[in-house]
C-alpha cells in the first residue's frame, strides 16, 4: 500500500469518525449514518490495499 492511499484511507475514516460524532451531538441522524459509512468506505479501502500488498510480497 503505498502512503498516499494509507493516508486518503485514514483521511476519510477520520471524516467519518467526525460527521458521526457530529451528528449524534446535534441530533441529526442523516449525518450520523453518513459518518458510518465513510468509515466503512475507509476501512474496506485499507483492507483492500492490504490484501494487494500481501499478493505482491
Amino acid at each position: 500500500m503505498t502512503n498516499i492511499d494509507k493516508a486518503k484511507n485514514t483521511g476519510q475514516i477520520t471524516k467519518g469518525k467526525i460527521k458521526e460524532v457530529a451528528g449524534k451531538a446535534t441530533g441529526d441522524q442523516s449525518l450520523e449514518a453518513e459518518g458510518k459509512v465513510d468509515k466503512v468506505k475507509g476501512n474496506v479501502k485499507q483492507a483492500g490495499e492490504k490484501v494487494k500488498d500481501a499478493l505482491k510480497k
